[in-house]
């Protein structure tokens, strides 16, 4: 990939990163208390306004857009895998629900090296598929894109269901990687500027 495409790949993670750090100031990380089910519908909801946005020449009855929605999917996609990854110094659903004043207890630091360390395996992720694919993102549409997330939203739903279990395809990790990237992808090829404001 060009060096202008990593550049646009820093900058909106950047700007995610940002947002997340800012949402924990206001509400600390009660992200997660969502169980699995949950986060996977926050990401659904977020889709299908998309969709609605996009059916709908963008029409809303409030001022968040396609791109903030896109931006959201990213995250929420990064909070799943932070979980998943039942990372040291993050509580389990059982300690959180046994004694919510554990949250209060949580290192920051602990959850922003999580979140940058899912942040880098994706970008690993994204540069091979990328040179495996050949830039195909290019010539897709912001709504086979926003398809694209709807689908592994109900992949991830058909593997909750199955506790987690996958015979021959990708798991829950896999279908979270995608859709961030279609989230990038998205918001590079609708070129809002969203990323450069913080």
């Amino acid at each position: 990939m060009n060096s202008a495409l990593f550049d646009q790949f820093d900058q909106i993670l950047d700007y995610c990163f940002h947002l997340f750090q800012h949402k924990n100031a206001d509400y600390g990380p009660t992200w997660l208390l969502y169980r699995y089910s949950s986060l996977n519908d926050e990401i659904w909801r977020k889709a299908k306004r998309i969709r609605t946005l996009e059916e709908h020449n963008d029409q809303a009855c409030i001022p968040e857009g396609r791109d903030e929605e896109y931006v959201g999917i990213i995250n929420y996609c990064i909070m799943f895998l932070i979980k998943l990854d039942r990372t040291a110094g993050i509580p389990s659903n059982e300690d959180l629900t046994n004694d919510l004043s554990v949250l209060d207890g949580i290192n920051e630091n602990v959850i922003f090296q999580a979140y940058q360390t899912h942040i880098k395996a994706v970008k690993e992720l994204l540069v091979k598929k990328n040179t495996d694919y050949g830039d195909a993102w290019r010539s897709m549409s912001l709504t086979s894109m926003t398809d694209q997330i709807i689908i592994r939203v109900y992949r991830i739903r058909k593997i909750l269901l199955n506790n987690g279990e996958c015979a021959v395809s990708e798991g829950i990790s896999a279908q979270l990687h995608d859709m961030i990237n279609y989230g990038i992808f998205a918001l590079i090829k609708m070129d809002s500027g969203l990323m450069f404001k913080k």
